[in-house]
């Protein structure tokens, strides 16, 4: 099944590509299409609901591409924060980038003791068989906490600051077969593959 992947994120990417690795699936990314970004890629991710934002980004690149296509949308939730900063994950920094918003989330909870910093990583996927078609979603989840300081290099985004209670390490020092097996992205794109294997 062909199948595109409406993601320009470079660990997205990576993360998913091992995830579908030996399966009947022939996965394109729109760099591998060389696909342009167009202004309105900038407004796919405006609302405060992750599974808006998924169906929406793949909505977006199943028209462009012209077929079936899967995007999702994740964060993490931070229960001191009151589930800040969640679908706005990517973009809660001014400058965006996964250094600004990790500096960001630890001023944030520089006051705040271990016994608070409980976090939860979230991932929404939406699959669109054509531009028109209704979504199929499906959602996972990953709890632990934030560390008071990032630990290891691997992953991206909040990932050296994710301790996960069933790895005994943060998502930063996992091995990638390790955090695909307890992160809420393995999670959730475990569950579509079995749906999508179910259709075909």
């Amino acid at each position: 099944m062909k199948l595109f992947v409406g993601t320009r994120s470079a660990g997205k990417t990576r993360e998913i590509r091992e995830l579908f690795a030996g399966l009947p699936f022939a996965l394109s990314f729109p760099a591998e299409r060389l696909m342009e970004r167009l202004p309105e890629e900038m407004d796919l991710e405006r609302s405060t609901s992750y599974s808006e934002n998924a169906v929406a980004k793949a909505r977006y690149f199943a028209a462009r591409a012209g077929l079936p296509t899967v995007a999702d949308d994740s964060g993490i939730e931070v229960e001191a924060l009151g589930g800040a900063p969640g679908p706005r994950s990517a973009r809660w920094s001014l400058e965006g980038t996964d250094a600004a918003n990790n500096t960001l989330l630890l001023e944030q909870l520089a006051a705040i003791p271990d016994a608070r910093r409980a976090a939860r990583y979230r991932c929404v996927v939406a699959f669109l068989s054509a531009p028109s078609a209704g979504p199929e979603l499906v959602e996972a989840t990953c709890d632990g906490f934030v560390l008071q300081e990032p630990r290891g290099t691997a992953g991206f985004g909040y990932d050296p600051l994710f301790y996960s209670p069933e790895l005994n390490m943060t998502f930063g020092e996992a091995p990638a077969a390790s955090k695909h097996r307890v992160s809420h992205r393995g999670r959730a794109f475990r569950a579509l593959i079995e749906v999508l294997l179910r259709r075909s």
